[in-house]
């Protein structure tokens, strides 16, 4: 008979809030992909890391049968439930997730929260929990000695597109949501996928255009979509007013594509 810490779900985000909602954060959350079988088990839990001169802190989710490795890097707010959840579904994939902590704790859920917390990130720390998740990430027994992807969200896309070039050898992949940074791509050797507002107030089109020409002058390979009707945060479920479901769909379903192309 399974153990209490053992559930079986179709979403690996419905296990996760349920294990919020009844307050068994603190527990591994082990979840099913297939009713009828228990043979494809998925493991996650928070773990720590070393990140330059503190310890770091993210969510690893790790599939019985790994075909590869990804690091999650969140938005403005936090490592909240929507990154542990994008984490979770990468794993029903058979992905290695793991999303570190960019604020070592510190949550926001409005705008006004975010901007002030934003405001008192350190650029040097994030760098440190960034570099200390890769080496993390690479010290699983399953992925070590493969290339990783990488996927971020508007803050967390930038500092993805900044490690393909500080880590070439390592990031095999880089997909971004609703985030730019026009860098110098020569060192990186990944392909490029983006997933854009093209009306975005938070993301001007002329930031995103110059980083796709940065990527495309650099001799990589881009492809950058632009999903009509759109706002910024646009795949994430927890934000009603700017999640579209038809193009978080089509967005998730073209980042498994290009994750299972160039991660083989």
């Amino acid at each position: 008979m399974l153990g209490t810490g053992c559930l079986r779900f179709l979403e690996p985000r419905l296990y996760a809030s349920i294990f919020v909602r009844k307050g068994f954060e603190g527990l591994p959350r082990f979840v099913f992909e297939d009713l009828e079988s228990i043979s494809e088990l998925v493991l996650s839990r928070m773990v720590d890391f070393e990140a330059g001169s503190q310890r770091g802190r993210g969510y690893l989710v790790q599939p019985s049968h790994p075909r590869g490795a990804v690091l999650v890097l969140h938005a403005w707010w936090g490592l909240n439930e929507f990154f542990k959840g994008f984490s979770d579904r990468l794993a029903s994939q058979g992905y290695v997730a793991f999303a570190p902590d960019l604020h070592d704790g510190a949550l926001a859920s409005s705008v006004e929260e975010a901007k002030d917390l934003h405001s008192k990130v350190a650029e040097a720390r994030v760098k440190e929990i960034v570099l200390g998740a890769v080496d993390y990430l690479r010290s699983v027994p399953s992925v070590s000695g493969r290339k990783m992807g990488v996927v971020g969200f508007s803050m967390g896309a930038a500092w993805s597109l900044l490690l393909s070039t500080l880590e070439p050898e390592i990031v095999g992949a880089v997909v971004v949501f609703y985030g730019s940074w026009p860098i110098d791509f020569s060192k990186a050797e990944a392909s490029f996928l983006g997933h854009f507002a093209p009306d975005d107030e938070w993301e001007p089109i002329g930031d995103v255009r110059a980083t796709e020409e940065k990527i495309r002058g650099a001799g990589k390979e881009v492809t950058f979509h632009f999903y009509p009707g759109t706002k910024h945060w646009f795949v994430e479920e927890n934000r009603p007013a700017e999640y579209n479901r038809d193009a978080a769909d089509l967005a998730w379903n073209r980042t498994i594509d290009f994750l299972n192309s160039k991660l083989r």
